[in-house]
């Protein structure tokens, strides 16, 4: 039993391979897929996207939104990530990450703008998972 994931943005491919589990964190909260998982449809939320591949290593990703979708048929799954924008952990320079978090929440002291709080989150986030 397999479970065959892509991570894709509009752009690229991000990650593509055969994992033993996926955790996403989605806009209801946390899900996690096995082989073999029901078929699923979830809004994404900002924030951490963790692929166990087949040795039992952790990749993490940092996803901006998007839709998680899963299929199965006689046991193999798939796992489609289709996020707005996404990064893995190595790509993220966190010291940016961090000082565009700083700029942002220095801006929210000033005005409370939605935009900026969603900036902000996904700052946050390429910050909390980079490396």
């Amino acid at each position: 039993m397999a479970l065959d994931v892509h991570l894709v943005t509009p752009e690229r491919e991000v990650w593509a391979g055969t994992a033993q589990m996926v955790i996403a964190r989605g806009t209801d909260g946390e899900v996690g897929i096995l082989s073999g998982h029901a078929p699923l449809l979830i809004r994404l939320a900002i924030g951490p996207l963790r692929i166990q591949d087949e040795a039992g290593n952790w990749r993490v990703a940092v996803v901006d939104g998007g839709f998680l979708h899963v299929t199965s048929t006689e046991g193999d799954s798939r796992v489609d990530v289709l996020a707005t924008s996404a990064a893995l952990a190595d790509e993220i320079d966190v010291a940016a990450a961090q000082a565009r978090a700083d700029e942002l929440q220095a801006r929210l002291r000033d005005e409370d703008d939605a935009g900026v709080r969603t900036e902000l989150a996904k700052a946050l986030a390429r910050a909390g998972v980079g490396g």
